[in-house]
């Protein structure tokens, strides 16, 4: 497989995941982090620091709104429920 080939099927993956993100609004970014150990902030600054590495620099509120498809303010607004104390609690129990 070349090189081309390779970043167009990981480009294709990353997209998917974001398409399947974009429609699973109702999983919260504490249910990610306590079951994945990454939620979308995490890909939001790993998009930034990507970018940065190629030599495109993309501030930290352009990554996440990549992420979460509008800006995280609307997001949050519309879609980030309150975090239950079990969920925090096993967050809480799980950092590194």
């Amino acid at each position: 497989m070349t090189d081309t080939n390779t970043d167009a099927i990981e480009a294709a993956a990353f997209r998917r995941l974001l398409q399947h993100l974009d429609e699973r609004k109702d999983v919260q970014n504490i249910d990610l982090m306590n079951l994945a150990g990454f939620c979308r902030n995490c890909l939001s600054k790993w998009y930034a620091a990507a970018a940065e590495d190629l030599g495109e620099p993309v501030d930290y509120d352009t990554a996440r709104e990549r992420i979460y498809g509008m800006p995280y303010s609307e997001w949050k607004e519309k879609y980030q429920k309150e975090s239950s104390p079990e969920a925090l609690a096993a967050f809480n129990a799980n950092k590194p």
